[in-house]
Parts: C-alpha cells; sequence; structure tokens
C-alpha cells in the first residue's frame, strides 16, 4: 500500500530502491505519527469535516495502534511503503470510511514533517537530559579532585603546572554550552508544520492553531512553503547542535587516550573497560575511547553530510530529502549511546594523585619561579630572564614543594561560576 498509488505497479526493483530505510527508520516515527494524527482528527472533527462519532472511533484505534508500538508488536508490511501507509491501512481496514477520511486536509509531505519534527524535539530532550547529567558529573569530579596537580601542555610541550580538577571543570563548562545549543534548536524546531499539506495549504478551513496547541508546539509555520523549506534545515539545526557536542566529547576520548598512556601515566582506567592484545601481555588498550573519538569525528560530519545533499535544490519537496532521515536517525542514536556509556565509566577513571613527581615535569614550574621572584621585588621582565638563563644552563632547580593552592581556588571558583551558569540556562 502506498498513499500515493492509484493503478500504476511500479517495478518491484525501482520499489526497493526508492523506499529505502524508511520501512526501518519510520518504526523510531510510529509513535509520532500517532500523535500527529490524533491531533489531526481532533481538529477535522472541531471544522466539521468529520463526525464527533467518527473522531471517537479514530482515537480509539489510534490508542491501540499505540499499545501495539509500545508493546513491540507493530510492523510495517511486505509491500507497505512507510509508517503512515501502515497507519491508515490498518484504520481502514479496522474502520472503514473513518480510516479513509482522516487523510483529509493533509499530504504525507507534512505528515512526514511533523512526525521528524516530535522525533526530534523528543530526541533533543533526551539529549539535553543527558549532557546536563554529565554536567554535573564533570563537575563533581572537579571539585573532587581539585587539589591534584598535572601537567599543563601547549604545543604538545609540558607547559604550567595544571590541577585535575581544572581539567575536569573544563569539559563541565564546554558540555553547558553545548547543552544551550541543544535547547536552543529545541526551540527553534519547535514548530507546527501540519496543515501545509504538500506545501501549498489546503482549500479546506483548517484550524492549525488547534493541531499546534493539541502537540504542544511554541508555534505553527504559517506560511505553506515555507514548511517544506524547513525540510533539510530542521535536520542541518538538529546536525549542528550533536556536532558541537561530538567536538566536545571526542576532545574528552583523545585526553583519555593520551593521559592513560604510560609515558603520561595520569589517568589510569579500570580493568572492566580496557582490552589486551594477543601477544602483549601488558597492554591495556583504551578502545572504548577509541571507538567514542571515532564516532564523535564522523558525527562532526553531518552539517556537511547535509548540506550536500541539500545546498542545490529548489523550494517545494524533493526526494532527496528521504537520504538526511537515513543520515540523521542513526546519528541521533550513537550520540545518545556515547553520552550512556561516559556517564557510566567516568565515575571509575582514577586520577594519579602523584602525577608531577618524573622529572620530566621538573619545567612545569618555571612560571611559578617567576612568580615568586615578582613576589620577592623583581621586575616581571627580569624576572623571565633569569629563569630563562637557569633553564639554558642547566642550573633551574623546581621548587615542587611550594603549594598551588591558588589552583584550588581557581578550579573552585570556576565551578561555583559554570554551576551558576548551568542554572541560569536550566
Amino acid at each position: 500500500m502506498k498513499l500515493w498509488n492509484t493503478e500504476n505497479n511500479i517495478d518491484a526493483l525501482i520499489e526497493k530502491f526508492t523506499i529505502g530505510q524508511d520501512q526501518i527508520l519510520d518504526l523510531e516515527l510510529a509513535q509520532f505519527d500517532i500523535l500527529g494524527s490524533k491531533a489531526h482528527a481532533s481538529m477535522l472533527a472541531s471544522v466539521g469535516l468529520i463526525s464527533i462519532k467518527e473522531k471517537t472511533e479514530l482515537l480509539t484505534e489510534l490508542d491501540i495502534i499505540s499499545q501495539k508500538i509500545d508493546q513491540g508488536d507493530f510492523v510495517i508490511e511486505p509491500g507497505v511503503e512507510d509508517v503512515h501507509s501502515q497507519v491508515e491501512k490498518m484504520l481502514i481496514e479496522k474502520l472503514g470510511a473513518p480510516g479513509k477520511k482522516l487523510h483529509t486536509g493533509r499530504s504525507r509531505n507534512d505528515q512526514v514533517l511533523l512526525d521528524l519534527r516530535l522525533y526530534f524535539r523528543h530526541k533533543l530532550d533526551s539529549l539535553s537530559t543527558k549532557t546536563q547529567s554529565l554536567v554535573h558529573l564533570f563537575i563533581n569530579n572537579s571539585e573532587s579532585n581539585k587539589d591534584f596537580l598535572m601537567p599543563g601542555y601547549t604545543h604538545m610541550q609540558v607547559g604550567m603546572v595544571s590541577s585535575f580538577g581544572l581539567w575536569y571543570g573544563s569539559y563541565g563548562e564546554a558540555l553547558i554550552e553545548d547543552y544551550q545549543q541543544l535547547t536552543t534548536t529545541r526551540t527553534a524546531i519547535n514548530q507546527n508544520p501540519l496543515g501545509s499539506a504538500a506545501g501549498y495549504g489546503s482549500s479546506f478551513a483548517l484550524d492549525r492553531k488547534k493541531t499546534t496547541e493539541l502537540l504542544q508546539f511554541d508555534d505553527l509555520c504559517y506560511n505553506s512553503m515555507y514548511a517544506q523549506f524547513g525540510r533539510g534545515k530542521t535536520e542541518l539545526k538538529v546536525a549542528q547542535a550533536i556536532s558541537s557536542l561530538a567536538y566536545t566529547l571526542a576532545k574528552f576520548a583523545m585526553d583519555v587516550c593520551l593521559y592513560s598512556n604510560q609515558n603520561y601515566n595520569l589517568l589510569t582506567l579500570p580493568d572492566s573497560i580496557v582490552t589486551g592484545s594477543s601477544i602483549m601481555p601488558h597492554k591495556r588498550n583504551p578502545d572504548l575511547f577509541e571507538l567514542i573519538r571515532a564516532k564523535c569525528n564522523q558525527l562532526m560530519s553531518l552539517p556537511t553530510q547535509i548540506l550536500m545533499i541539500c545546498q542545490n535544490l529548489p523550494s517545494g519537496y524533493h526526494r532527496d530529502f528521504q537520504q538526511i532521515k537515513e543520515i540523521i536517525m542513526p546519528a541521533i542514536a550513537v550520540i545518545e549511546n556515547i553520552l550512556e556509556i561516559i556517564l557510566h565509566v567516568l565515575p571509575q577513571i582514577k586520577v594519579n594523585e602523584n602525577a608531577l613527581e618524573g622529572d620530566q615535569y621538573d619545567l612545569l614550574y618555571s612560571v611559578e619561579e617567576i612568580n615568586l621572584r615578582i613576589q620577592q621585588g623583581l621586575p616581571f621582565r627580569e624576572a623571565y630572564h633569569e629563569v630563562k638563563k637557569d633553564i639554558n644552563e642547566g642550573k633551574f632547580k623546581p621548587r615542587k614543594n611550594l603549594k598551588h593552592t591558588h589552583l584550588g581556588s581557581i578550579g573552585n571558583l570556576a565551578n561555583l561560576e559554570i554551576i551558576r551558569k548551568l542554572g541560569k540556562t536550566i
């Protein structure tokens, strides 16, 4: 069954190619298709296009289908093109005429637009919640590790004394920006396209504000052609939010891979999340974080992939948009899974509380030495040249016994401000 089909029988090979992954991916959209159909049925009854009795029958049967979806008993049958066709087929088989009336005033185009916006809204809420939880976890780690020193690197070279608290806190703040982008994206896409039909509206007197309220949209897409224009643009906004989040998580994954290396020896990963070697018995490989890094790097290409599909399309609907669904929906599943994994393993990562004991970190203390001489009355430039000369002549002796309490203070103050920022955001 195809909503657009009348008499012609399409070639089976062509049919398989054009349907693509819809029969699989649309199972993710099924509940949102039910929500949209229920709102549409209620609206049709309110404007007199179907009777109250027909509305009641449709809503009852749609609830039954919704239960089947929840129970895992909903399938898109062979020969049925997509979720929209499957739901309509089930309604017609059970109700007859009311099922045939439900499509009045809408097109498969605005059904797809609606289902995707509802789906993206739901997924953005889920990603935002997980990101918020990760922010708190990073800040908690920052607080508990603020007194443990670690090397700070610039240009991959030993730079200055830092702290694990400062390192953890930096990711907490970065994730707040990612959280803000997720929530901003949700607001931007939370507009109702239902009633735009194929992009040119309907001659029926539809009450689009009613479906907007029923589906809890902030507003509606007023111009019907713009509603169709939003296809691709909506996915691009979501992809950009995912890409930003992936950027942060990829950098963290890289840090973990680097810092758990024996040459750095800054972090220890639990045995339960590392892998070994078939010939080297000492190996403790951070495969998990390598895969997170690779997956996040892939996710960062999402906006470009979508732009490459949409960049030269004129206004109106084009089947090209189907390819975006095959890119964006699996990507959402991947970033959700990555967030869940990091939330699970982050509390298990241990820092090396004596990370700076090795001689390779002696030069970290050069800035501290300069600051000490400044406090004793020397101008900065003179103190800098004196310490530089000591280093060049091999005379520099790090004062590792100095208390670097300022790093704890900086980290603690920053965390308080980060928590306030998060509070304002939420």
